[in-house]
């Protein structure tokens, strides 16, 4: 590099052509984009692995149910109020972890608790929230395949299964349609 530099500054021709240069830079980043997508490999395979783990391990615990799609759910505490339905927006607080313990998204942690439509989130919590009822705190354990899959998600991993404490605060049941006045 600094012979390169000071070969520049005295204005003399650089010791490696342009075009070798760019073959070297472009063979290196091929190198490395292979490297990471390798490693990309076994990170998400061994995620498979881990997640069946814990899993397994998680399903013969005390209160721990698992429903026939294999979402895993305990109940933390029940409430007393209705139960939502895949159309209706919730509101609920929640912390989210990957099955090593890393939060990676937590309502709780930033004071404010989150709304959203439950049919626009992912399978594991559209099914988990449907048997919560108003006032409830369960915890879920969703298999990769009811959460982000093998894409993963921003800082989820491919293949990880997720744990997530959820309290359903609020239920907003989507307003019948009135028709039109003729």
């Amino acid at each position: 590099y600094v012979a390169g530099f000071k070969d520049a500054y005295a204005k003399k021709d650089p010791a490696i052509k342009e075009e070798d240069m760019k073959t070297v830079l472009m063979a290196f980043e091929v190198k490395v984009r292979k490297e990471a997508e390798e490693k990309q490999k076994k990170d998400a395979a061994e995620a498979v692995t881990k997640g069946a783990t814990y899993l397994a391990d998680n399903a013969k615990k005390a209160g721990v149910k698992t429903t026939a799609s294999g979402l895993q759910y305990e109940v933390v505490k029940e409430g007393a109020g209705a139960k939502p339905v895949a159309t209706d927006t919730v509101k609920v607080h929640y912390e989210g972890k990957l099955v090593n313990g890393t939060v990676f998204d937590s309502s709780i942690k930033r004071g404010e608790p989150v709304s959203f439509p439950l049919n626009q989130v992912i399978a594991g919590w559209t099914e988990g929230l449907q048997l919560m009822t108003v006032g409830s705190k369960y915890k879920f354990v969703i298999p990769a395949n009811l959460a982000y899959g093998e894409q993963g998600g921003g800082p989820i991993p491919a293949n990880s299964v997720l744990t997530f404490e959820v309290e359903l605060l609020e239920i907003n049941p989507v307003a019948a349609e009135t028709p039109a006045a003729k």
